[in-house]
């Protein structure tokens, strides 16, 4: 199954059968606007509460810290997800917020049936979806979901300063390239980079209607970046491990391997008083 579904497909989907959707919008005013309006039946999942778990110090694992697999075992059994249940996430930036860190998340539990609207809320409103402020009920729930570890590779903070200082792997900065160079920081504290990171921008899986680019032209976008070294030694960070998932699952969709997720990403690098580098 490719992790990408286009809004015509999941009309069908959701008239021959049950497909469990989930808007992942993300920001302070995520669940107003979700109250708002939202796609009929489309269940929220919040950001900051249930696809990560922020601590006092972002410095200890990022701004976006994994959430604890227990805590997202009963979740997805809240939401009445189980091994079996067809699951499409959406959220209103093409996927580069929390939706693609939601089928990242799933994924890494072990759940295979699950994918991103290819375009987000703004593709399936134009394909004739209706915005709906109908309160969803609540799910049938369900047990916990039957997993106790993370399953995708991700990367510690010491990979990544070995990788750092060696070039043992390649690391990924998936962060807009004036970021990178360290312009200027609208968000984390220090602006740069990690040394030895190349830039290959999220925004850049796009094409000009925010869908993702083609299969083939993924893949010859990331290898070219790879340069013939493996997929899956890669280490991709954002600024807080959430946006690096829209690369991941360009890969995924790409038909290569996954990288490591840096899952604190800039945002804890830039904390810890490790080297830094600014320029291209």
């Amino acid at each position: 199954m490719l992790p990408l579904i286009t809004a015509h497909e999941l009309q069908r989907r959701q008239a021959a059968g049950s497909v469990v959707l989930l808007d992942a919008r993300s920001g302070p005013d995520a669940p107003a606007r979700y109250a708002a309006g939202h796609l009929p039946g489309a269940r929220f999942v919040d950001l900051e509460h249930d696809l990560a778990r922020p601590t006092a110090d972002a410095a200890q694992g990022g701004r976006h810290p994994l959430p604890p697999v227990a805590d997202f075992a009963r979740l997805l059994g809240q939401l009445g997800i189980g091994p079996e249940t067809p699951v499409v996430v959406y959220d209103d930036k093409s996927g580069a917020n929390a939706a693609a860190r939601t089928w990242w998340l799933l994924r890494s539990a072990g759940h295979a049936a699950v994918q991103v609207l290819d375009g987000g809320l703004a593709a399936a409103l134009a394909a004739g979806f209706e915005s709906s402020a109908a309160p969803v009920a609540p799910a049938t729930p369900r047990e916990p979901y039957p997993f106790s570890a993370w399953q995708l590779p991700v990367a510690s903070t010491a990979t990544v300063q070995q990788a750092s200082a060696s070039g043992s792997s390649l690391i990924i900065d998936v962060r807009e390239a004036f970021r990178y160079r360290g312009e200027s920081e609208p968000i984390d504290l220090v602006a740069g980079h990690i040394p030895g990171a190349v830039n290959l921008p999220f925004a850049e899986n796009l094409d000009a209607q925010g869908r993702y680019l083609a299969p083939a032209a993924l893949r010859a976008r990331y290898e070219a970046v790879l340069a013939g070294r493996p997929a899956a030694d890669a280490i991709v960070h954002c600024g807080s491990g959430v946006t690096a998932c829209h690369t991941l699952l360009g890969f995924a969709q790409a038909g290569l391997p996954l990288p490591q997720l840096y899952v604190g990403s800039w945002s804890e690098w830039s904390r810890r008083g490790f080297p830094q580098a600014t320029g291209s």
